[in-house]
């Protein structure tokens, strides 16, 4: 009878700690395989993850966290917010002349801010349970994120595939600390979508096959983003004024919405990034573009990519103003 209070005096103290950190909210779900298994298989095989082959190279591992770390046996999920109270993208005009770079990229780095965190989690809990394995995961090592999020209680998955907090909304970033220790599991949250569709509605390519199912080959985020590729011709109009991501699906949800601004000042947007002019970043070449990157989540964009996601807008802003 021991051995359980000790288990619930440890999950405590460690989810006090993670707020010490500065993490929002954080849960703790119980290791195994990810619920979604066979639906990410049907995606994949749909070929709905266009040329993000890494998502089938690690399918295995991303189902099931304890291929990730032998004996893990709890998913601790933290989360930050970077919600910023500055005008959405719906009010750009082609009239000032600016594009649009998504808000996760406007403030510092969040893969390193919120990895260093977790590390320090992970030694406070190997301090306090001798023996104890861990290991932290920010976006690059291949977890299912966003489920074990919702089924460590921080929220639902809305129908625009993101996770959905009632406090702090989608503008979330996660970050994981898997670990062998035997912790006390949240519940999950219902799902507060209700009837709304405004993300299914709002989204300038049509991206998502229904609720909760996006083909990533016409999502703005991943064009910009992820796919290496010409941008087809056809789905070009819908990229508006994007050059780097897309929030739309997100400037509409109206938990979003209502959700506190400029919680973390390391995420505060940086002026070189916060509704750049077009005409200025066409002017750099690649060291430019590698300095105005810097200390970014942008890395992932090449500047052979970063030159076509200008030339698309710049299109575009011929459409606006022809």
């Amino acid at each position: 009878m021991g051995y359980p209070r000790q288990v619930d005096t440890l999950t405590a103290d460690l989810k006090r700690r993670a707020l010490e950190e500065g993490f929002d909210v954080i849960g703790v779900a119980e290791a195994g395989e990810a619920r979604s298994t066979a639906h990410l298989t049907r995606w994949l095989d749909a070929g709905m993850h266009g040329e993000m082959g890494y998502m089938v190279r690690t399918r295995r591992v991303r189902c099931d966290p304890r291929r990730l770390l032998p004996g893990c046996r709890s998913v601790v999920v933290v989360a930050m917010s970077y919600r910023c109270g500055q005008p959405d993208s719906s009010t750009l005009d082609t009239g000032t002349g600016c594009v649009w770079v998504s808000r996760y990229a406007w403030g510092r780095d969040y893969h390193r801010i919120l990895k260093k965190k977790l590390v320090r989690l992970g030694h406070w809990l190997a301090e306090r349970r001798q023996g104890a394995h861990w290991r932290a995961c920010v976006d690059t090592a291949p977890i299912l994120e966003r489920e074990w999020a919702a089924r460590a209680g921080l929220g639902w998955i809305g129908k625009n595939t993101l996770l959905l907090n009632r406090d702090f909304g989608s503008e979330l970033f996660l970050g994981v600390l898997l670990t062998d220790q035997e912790l006390e599991a949240d519940e999950p949250r219902p799902d507060h979508c209700g009837t709304c569709t405004a993300c299914l509605e709002a989204c300038p390519t049509s991206a998502f096959v229904e609720p909760k199912i996006l083909d990533a080959r016409r999502c703005v985020g991943y064009l910009t983003v992820e796919h290496r590729s010409d941008i087809d011709r056809g789905l070009r109009p819908g990229v508006g004024l994007m050059i780097a991501g897309c929030d739309i699906c997100q400037e509409v949800c109206p938990w979003t919405q209502r959700a506190p601004a400029d919680l973390h000042p390391e995420f505060a947007p940086a002026a070189r990034r916060n509704r750049p002019l077009l005409e200025d970043l066409e002017k750099l070449d690649e060291e430019g573009y590698l300095t105005w990157r810097r200390g970014s989540p942008l890395n992932r964009i090449s500047y052979e990519q970063f030159r076509r996601n200008l030339q698309v807008v710049r299109e575009n802003f011929g459409r606006k103003t022809g």
